[in-house]
């Protein structure tokens, strides 16, 4: 028999090994199966294959007061794998490897998508005319100091978030020591780990010098950093120093004098109060998706499309512009980090249809 201390160690490996995000979500699938089991009667672990099954397709069959379905298949596959996780740290078998949790999760999407219920979300991408449209809306448009402040944050998550094409979580965990300059590639993100790169090995994304000062992420990201440096070194008095003496935005400066930042494990995408204070806490996943769809409302786009945009559509939007101009599968995985090109077979389907696409050449 292990140690009690022995057990919490390797319990405390196991916890590791999925993100922050999956374990919360684990936590609280696998508490509501217990509950859905104390209350019908059965075992819980090991559970047995046909109890998950029948856990499944009642909740399937759940509906909200609108008459929808309370549950997407999205959750329900998250559901197995969550009670699969839990059996598997205490040495069972899964019940999802067993056929008939299989066959149910197949037959409730088939029920679902032969009834139209709960269809995947797809967030519109933002192509590259969109990302320049917005960050000179949101330029033009930039009020009194704190009004500037605002700008050069989400300019710089705007352009640097579709350059890099990085996921929302990736753009909230960037740290000052993560990002430095490149004399000929521009920025070079050290992205320390991410969804497909949770052990943590790291790669390198770089973000290109452009001809125009108003789409380059390393200038965007360099009039950001001065303010961070600002702050962290003078406060409010040295931002609006900085900002008064600026210039006006007319020209490059993304190979000017790097500021040296105080903290390098200071967050880089910082939450700012109203009146442009910097905040110590980094900006959250969430509240870059609610600021990309602000800047496009503000920049004029249709309410409709905005309702659509979100923290993904950066990175959507990388990908979909790639495909456009021609890139291959494998270029647009240097950057994007995808381990398959299956999903970005998605994108293409969804946005780039015509690419590829022989219907272009039939001579109608």
């Amino acid at each position: 028999m292990l140690s009690a201390a022995s057990a919490a160690l390797v319990g405390n490996a196991v916890t590791a090994s999925k993100s922050e995000n999956t374990r919360r979500a684990y936590v609280s699938d696998w508490r509501r199966f217990e509950r859905w089991c104390a209350a019908q009667g059965h075992g819980v672990l090991p559970a047995d294959p046909l109890v998950v099954a029948a856990y499944l397709a009642e909740a399937a069959e759940l509906r909200d007061e609108a008459g929808g379905r309370v549950y997407a298949p999205a959750t329900l596959t998250r559901w197995v794998a969550a009670i699969g996780h839990r059996h598997r740290a205490a040495g069972h078998t899964a019940p999802g490897s067993a056929e008939v949790v299989a066959a149910t999760l197949s037959g409730i999407r088939r029920t679902y998508a032969a009834a139209g219920d709960r269809p995947p979300k797809r967030v519109a991408p933002l192509l590259a005319e969109d990302v320049v449209a917005i960050v000179t809306a949101a330029r033009q448009t930039a009020n009194g100091w704190a009004g500037q402040v605002y700008e050069r944050r989400d300019s710089a998550v705007l352009l640097m978030g579709f350059a890099g094409a990085f996921r929302r979580s990736e753009l909230a965990g960037f740290q000052i020591g993560d990002i430095t300059r490149h004399r000929h590639d521009g920025l070079h993100v050290r992205l320390r780990k991410s969804k497909t790169d949770q052990d943590g090995a790291g790669t390198v994304r770089a973000l290109p010098y452009t001809d125009s000062h108003r789409s380059c992420p390393p200038c965007a990201y360099l009039r950001w950093l001065h303010v961070v440096a600002a702050f962290d070194t003078g406060g409010r008095t040295a931002v609006i120093r900085l900002l008064r003496s600026a210039p006006d935005g007319d020209g490059h400066v993304c190979r000017g004098a790097w500021p040296q930042a105080p903290d390098r494990l200071a967050p880089v995408f910082r939450s700012v109060r109203r009146n442009g204070i910097l905040s110590t806490t980094g900006l959250s996943g969430a509240a870059i998706h609610k600021r990309i769809r602000q800047r496009a409302a503000a920049a004029g786009y249709d309410p409709v499309l905005v309702d659509q945009l979100g923290g993904h559509s950066l990175r959507a939007g990388f990908v979909t512009q790639a495909f456009r101009n021609g890139a291959d599968a494998h270029a647009i995985m240097r950057q994007t980090g995808h381990a398959s090109p299956v999903m970005l077979e998605v994108y293409a389907r969804e946005h780039s249809p015509l690419v590829g696409n022989a219907v272009t050449t039939i001579g109608l």
